[in-house]
């Protein structure tokens, strides 16, 4: 819980070779004087094997995969014979808009109580047997939605999907248990003032979203927990528990025929509901700003984020690869050139509404701040060459498969293009969206996106000017 949950940074270094293909990346002369160029590296680490081309549905074949409803529930299913695991992520839609400022953290509350036992599985019988099983259930807060994932292989599947549904369906929600929890939650909460990453994201990810829905935390903050009661739990429960937010998706060695029944006969039988899914209303066009945290430490950290398109919008992607080519200008120039970090990077971070930013840890800010501004005036008034779009393009496509290996990786892409941009058949379609980006999509995006940046500081405010902070 020291990460802003439901967060997806593309990590924009996989290791040496990637850092490689960013440092080719020239500006045309347009843009003279500036140097080529990734989230938080220490060091490159190594190159991670180019692996056998991946399976037919993610290179754009995507005939393994369909979608059909049961029981009012849309479902997702890529059957995938290449092993015996299977990946079923269930989504309950709307995340933190589910939420109000007095309710923060109440859905992961109530999903982590159920594995302190349900109807069927007192609490002792359902660790055993999930033991026995060696499958795996875990609960992921996002702002978007909140998934509760099971995995297990396909002998173990129906023995812990009647443990999974029954977390879903019939938590027991025993005051002394809840408790521990809550108590558990407040320290978890509480600890991450002891973080300075994690007060870091907490604070940016405030402060770019303060007055939407967005800004609410799905972990909770002490205040909300702490008042969080049984009977709190039960309402919520009964409110929230319905068919019309969640969407199953499933990715493995398993047939049609029995995701009908497992679901049928379970999570089919909850109440309706009256829940409609949407994207959010769009982030308020705010001005630049910041927020200091002071700490004693040997290094500052800085963290700033800017709003970026809705994940329909065709300048998604040419934000993705302007974000790219801007971190590993940063890491050359910041790192590696005058040596003021161990870590510096320019995320981009997957939500309905997409986030960029910057972040580094550095004893000299005001100098990174420089850097930073001077990087992102050239990305803006400066048109990289095709070839190194190409080059760039290419390392993108090789994590991009790497970075949808398993099961449940496939499984929370096919949720994403669902969700987001309406069509689980998009997922398939990312090289060929990615390869759509021009040099002239990048420097635009720059244009439009990369600006009115909102910070958070950690450290020491003597070290910081703020009025670089509002330069951007």
């Amino acid at each position: 819980m020291s990460i802003r949950p439901g967060i997806r940074v593309w990590s924009v270094v996989r290791g040496a070779a990637l850092a490689t293909t960013l440092l080719a990346l020239k500006l045309d002369a347009q843009a003279t004087g500036t140097r080529p160029p990734v989230r938080r590296p220490a060091a490159p680490a190594a190159a991670r094997p180019v692996e056998p081309p991946p399976s037919p549905a993610i290179m754009g074949d995507d005939s393994l995969t369909m979608k059909f409803e049961v029981s009012g529930i849309p479902v997702i299913l890529r059957q995938v014979t290449a092993n015996n695991v299977v990946a079923a992520n269930l989504y309950l839609m709307g995340g933190v808009r589910q939420l109000t400022p007095t309710t923060q953290g109440i859905e992961l509350m109530l999903l982590e109580a159920s594995e302190r036992g349900t109807r069927k599985y007192p609490r002792d019988v359902l660790r055993t047997k999930m033991a026995q099983l060696g499958s795996a259930i875990g609960v992921s807060p996002g702002v978007d939605w909140t998934s509760v994932g099971l995995r297990a292989t396909t002998t173990g599947l129906d023995s812990t999907w009647a443990i999974f549904a029954d977390r879903i369906m019939a938590p027991r929600l025993d005051a002394a248990d809840v408790d521990l929890l809550r108590e558990q939650f407040v320290t978890a909460v509480g600890q991450r003032k002891d973080s300075p990453d994690a007060l870091l994201d907490f604070l940016a990810d405030s402060i770019a979203f303060a007055g939407h829905a967005y800004g609410l935390e799905p972990t909770g903050t002490e205040e909300t927990l702490k008042q969080m009661s049984v009977a709190d739990l039960r309402a919520y429960h009964t409110s929230q528990m319905v068919t019309s937010r969640m969407m199953l998706v499933v990715v493995g060695n398993v047939s049609r025929s029995k995701v009908e029944r497992l679901v049928r006969e379970t999570l089919g039988r909850l109440p309706r509901g009256t829940y409609a899914w949407s994207l959010p209303d769009p982030p308020m066009d705010l001005p630049a700003a910041y927020t200091v945290a002071q700490r004693q430490l040997p290094t500052n950290y800085l963290q700033g984020y800017f709003h970026g398109p809705k994940a329909t919008s065709a300048d998604y992607n040419a934000l993705r690869l302007a974000c790219a080519v801007l971190s590993g200008r940063l890491f050359g120039e910041v790192r590696q050139r005058r040596n003021l970090t161990y870590s510096v990077n320019a995320p981009f971070v997957e939500r309905a509404f997409s986030l960029g930013g910057l972040y580094v840890t550095t004893t000299q800010p005001d100098e990174v701040l420089a850097i930073m501004q001077q990087q992102i005036r050239a990305l803006q008034e400066g048109v990289i060459t095709q070839d190194g779009l190409e080059l760039l393009r290419q390392q993108f496509i090789v994590t991009y498969f790497l970075d949808n290996e398993t099961n449940a990786d496939q499984a929370n892409m096919l949720a994403r293009a669902e969700l987001y941009q309406g069509d689980f058949r998009r997922a398939s379609r990312f090289v060929q969206e990615l390869r759509a980006v021009t040099p002239e999509d990048i420097q635009r995006a720059a244009r439009t996106y990369m600006t009115r940046i909102r910070w958070a500081y950690v450290g020491d405010p003597k070290l910081v000017t703020p009025a670089r902070l509002l330069r951007f």
